[in-house]
């Protein structure tokens, strides 16, 4: 029970992959967990309810749009409401649309900016001065493999993670002497419930299992523990680092 008596956030954390793995592994270890999501949907309320249920800590589960402002500085104030603390924030939403830069709209640009990387800036910024007067903190913001990989037709969000580790370096930096970490975590592919519904991706899935030196598929439990890693106390002396999840398919 490394985090018993923590408070963290978790965006993204519906559905059945990063963001709920997350959710559940701090859950594990003790920590009180608010669970937020994009949409007001049976899978928030269950994912709350099953953390609650199998590791016996308190959740709330809270409807957030990182990219509107307003959605996330209430998202911050319910969960003060209810736990009078915040101590760790996990920056897991993102969205990644696939268009060559010739033909990308502005709106494509527009919201893979704002969900990736001002949704990042939006939460930081919200629980900031609550960790700031707690005198301790700890933030993950969730990158991307695609911040060093030059993935086609996806300007944007490989603009947008990579402007994620830059942040977190920065804001590292300004937390200097405020016993306050911010870490990065970039994965790589990694396999959920939602990537087996696409006819013909577990063929091309396995190429990619192929190439990467550990020779086998990521999941989101791979992520989650480098995630736990980062917030407890075996990471004090880390901050402004970032964690390759990528079994070694990209080595930076």
């Amino acid at each position: 029970m490394k985090l018993a008596g923590k408070v963290a956030i978790v965006t993204a954390a519906a559905g059945a992959g990063i963001g709920q793995a997350v959710a559940r592994a701090l859950g594990r270890e003790g920590a009180d967990v608010v669970v937020s999501s994009r949409r007001t949907h049976h899978r928030l309320f269950e994912a709350a309810e099953n953390i609650k249920t199998d590791f016996g800590v308190k959740t709330i589960a809270i409807q957030c749009d990182v990219s509107d402002r307003e959605q996330v500085e209430n998202m911050v104030r319910r969960s003060l409401d209810e736990f009078g603390r915040i101590d760790i924030l996990v920056n897991n939403a993102g969205v990644e649309i696939v268009q060559p830069v010739a033909d990308m709209t502005d709106e494509a640009w527009d919201q893979t900016i704002k969900v990736n990387l001002s949704g990042t800036f939006y939460c930081c910024r919200a629980v900031l001065p609550t960790m700031l007067q707690q005198k301790s903190g700890r933030i993950v913001n969730i990158s991307s493999v695609s911040a060093w990989a030059c993935v086609y037709s996806s300007a944007a969000y490989c603009a947008a993670k990579a402007g994620v580790l830059a942040f977190t370096k920065v804001l590292a930096n300004e937390m200097s002497g405020h016993n306050i970490t911010v870490n990065a975590v970039a994965p790589g592919l990694i396999w959920n419930p939602y990537l087996a519904r696409i006819p013909g991706l577990d063929v091309s899935f396995e190429k990619v299992v192929e190439s990467t030196p550990v020779r086998r598929k990521g999941i989101p439990e791979d992520v989650a523990n480098a995630v736990l890693f980062l917030v407890s106390d075996d990471a004090s002396f880390v901050t402004g680092e970032t964690i390759n999840v990528s079994g070694g398919a990209v080595m930076h």
